[in-house]
């Protein structure tokens, strides 16, 4: 229920927060299988910018915010950026649905347990975690953000170049 507390909070309020990662916490791996069964591997990404979006779709802001993350791949060369999508505590199905129906072609990461979320600590959604080429956390921003906007691009300055 706080989940859902959370969800409608940011949609309320549409706001965002962008926190650093705590010195001391280790990155966790990531390895997990889209949609289509490609399996990603955070580690594999190395050298890349990686955002890792955790969304559901009963989530307002998760909603609002998933056409702007599908733009960065348009803004960002490929070889530079991936976003990733995971879907918080859904069926795959559901997932799959959700993608088709509004013609997603970033990886849907299915967590229908949410164990990535937890690893990753993430409580609020959206959550977008920044990882740099160097495979360090830059940031982590709680709450819907639009992607295109000068806010979004003064976050990934820092760790991306066109």
């Amino acid at each position: 229920m706080a989940l859902l507390a959370a969800c409608l909070t940011s949609a309320w309020s549409q706001g965002y927060e962008a926190l650093p990662w705590p010195a001391k916490k280790a990155v966790p791996a990531l390895v997990a299988a889209d949609l289509d069964g490609q399996v990603w591997r955070l580690a594999d990404l190395r050298g890349q910018v990686v955002l890792i979006n955790f969304w559901a779709s009963w989530c307002e802001p998760c909603r609002a915010e998933m056409p702007s993350l599908q733009g960065l791949t348009s803004t960002y060369a490929p070889q530079r950026l991936v976003v990733l999508a995971v879907n918080f505590k859904e069926s795959p199905a559901v997932a799959l649905r959700f993608a088709q129906r509004e013609n997603l072609r970033l990886p849907v990461l299915p967590d229908p347990q949410g164990q990535l979320a937890r690893q990753w600590g993430v409580t609020v959604f959206p959550s977008t975690v920044l990882v740099g080429a160097d495979g360090r956390v830059h940031r982590v921003v709680r709450g819907g953000l639009d992607w295109s906007t000068p806010e979004a691009a003064r976050l990934l300055a820092p760790i991306v170049q066109r």
